[in-house]
This record gives C-alpha cells, structure tokens and sequence, in this order.
C-alpha cells in the first residue's frame, strides 16, 4: 500500500523539481525526501524521477503518478473534511499570497481574530504585487484583485473593491482638475502593469455597463500598489486605484478624488487554488476572508460584497 506520507512527498518534488525544495516546504531534511521517493519507487517497481547533480525530471511513469496522486491526496483530505466535526481544532500550515496593500491595510489589522479562532493553526503570509506561481512556490491559496486570466487554477469571487481616479494637489495645481473625459487629453496618468515592458491599457471608465479604455500619455509605469500611489503623491499624473488603499490619504488631503460622475468599473477579488477540491483550512480561511471583505465600512472602505 502506498503511504499518503510518501505520495505527498513525490507530488512536491515533482512540482519544484527539487529535493532540496520539496524538502523546506514540508519540514523535512533532504534525507528523508529521498528516502521516501527510494521508498515509493522499490514499492511500485518503476523509476518516478531522473536526478542529475542539475536538475530532476519526471519519467512517464512519474507522470502518471503525479496525476492520479494529486487527484488522490485531494480527495483524502476531503474525505477526512467529512467527518471532523465543526468545532474540531484546524491545525496544520497555511501558506497565503495576498497584495500588499491590501495586506497591510485590510487583513493584517484583523488577523489576530482568525487566529485566536485556530491557535492550533500555523499560517504563513506573503505580501506581493506579482503573480506567484502558485504551485511551485507551495501556496494553498492566493488572493488577487483584478482579473484572473489563469485556466490553470481555480478561482472564488470574494467581492470587488470599487475604484477611485485621485491626484496630488500639487499635480492639479500644475495641470487643472479635469472635469471631463475629454480633459484627460492635457493630463498625465501614472500606468500600472503587472509586467514591466507590458502596453498599459489606459484609462479606465464604464460605459453602459462596459468597460472602455481611453489612452493617455504618461511617463512612468509601475509593478507595485505602494509605489503607484507614492508616484501620485509625488504629483507625477492620476491614478486609478482601489478606495481602501488611499481612503487615509483622501481624507488627509494627501490625494484629492477627481472625475468622481465618471464611473469606473470596480476591481474582482479572488481567491485561487489549484485543486478544485478544497482542503478544509483553506476553505475556512476564504469564508473569514469573504466575512471580513463583506462588512459594511470595513476600515471606512466602501467594500462592494460578491452576490
């Protein structure tokens, strides 16, 4: 019989394609990850991996293990879900990837009450503005704000953040307030792309209920949430941005909101994971999570809730 233990660990190698790796994540030595793929691989007979002083790959039969095993562990963790009841401790790690911003300013200041709910959980946060690759960095869930252009994973609407265009008082001063999307042609707006080098869309308005891009010139484009807004403050053009990351800055008069008749087509917040079935801690983790995101004026943020 194939222990779980030993699938488990053949599934994280497989997807780091590496040992060393494989081994950090599930917290054990480099030893005993390749006793156990030594172990699986006298079981059933066959060669799972090539390993070289560079790299590991999978053989063909290694394929097929990862597949049905995958499968295999999802299912086991759904059928323990099962029969715990309610109010059985969570325990285990949960590693998150979550933007910045939102981070710092949303999930982090209530944390402390998810976790006094499951002390006996372990629960590992990421904070960046990239798009993880999911599996191979060992995430159970990511959240993300925007679209989701990923047929590879799995994603859960959480709700949407509505949006606001602001600029510094110093750049209005400078350029005007536009009051029109036809004053946009003598203003500068800063991009935001998820890659740099990427051709930023350019304004964002709804029309009808679509969403439509206005192009406009500007002379920086950013890859992180602190950094665009910064560059706004720095009075370098207008930002469309979620209202929770800059409410403190409007209300300090940091920012100022313009355009506001204009509507701007709010943000997807999603949670993604890889498997379709739902290991229970994530599963709980995404339902306090829509919670928080779900209360009205959570930290004076307007939050639009997922129907």
């Amino acid at each position: 019989m194939i222990r779980p233990d030993l699938l488990r660990t053949f599934v994280r190698v497989t997807e780091l394609a590496s040992f060393t790796q494989a081994g950090e994540q599930l917290g054990l030595p480099r030893s005993t990850v390749s006793e156990h793929i030594q172990s699986l691989e006298e079981l059933l007979g066959t060669r799972l991996l090539q390993r070289t002083t560079r790299k590991v790959t999978t053989t063909q039969d290694g394929l097929v293990l990862y597949e049905r095993g995958k499968e295999l562990l999802a299912q086991m963790d759904e059928l323990q879900g099962l029969f715990r009841r309610h109010d059985e401790a969570l325990g285990g790690r949960l590693r998150v990837d979550m933007p910045t911003v939102m981070a710092r300013k949303l999930v982090m200041p209530r944390l402390g009450d998810f976790l006094a709910r499951h002390p006996a959980l372990e629960l590992e946060v990421s904070c960046t503005d990239r798009r993880v690759d999911l599996v191979r960095e060992g995430f159970d869930c990511v959240v993300r704000v925007g679209a989701v252009n990923d047929a590879s994973v799995v994603a859960r609407s959480l709700g949407q953040f509505p949006q606001v265009t602001c600029a510094s008082p110093g750049y209005l001063a400078e350029h005007g307030v536009p009051e029109t999307l036809d004053d946009l042609a003598g203003h500068r707006l800063i991009h935001y792309v998820s890659v740099l080098g990427a051709r930023p869309s350019g304004f964002e308005y709804l029309l009808q209920g679509e969403t439509r891009y206005q192009p406009m010139s500007g002379a920086l484009s950013v890859n992180n949430a602190e950094a665009y807004e910064s560059a706004a403050m720095g009075g370098l053009g207008l930002i469309q941005v979620p209202v929770h990351g800059v409410l403190d800055d409007l209300q300090a008069g940091r920012l100022v909101q313009v355009l506001a008749d204009v509507p701007l087509p709010p943000m997807e917040i999603s949670l993604l994971y890889a498997h379709r079935r739902l290991p229970r801690r994530v599963r709980v983790f995404m339902q306090w999570l829509g919670q928080l995101l779900g209360e009205p004026g959570v930290l004076g943020t307007p939050i639009v809730p997922k129907d």
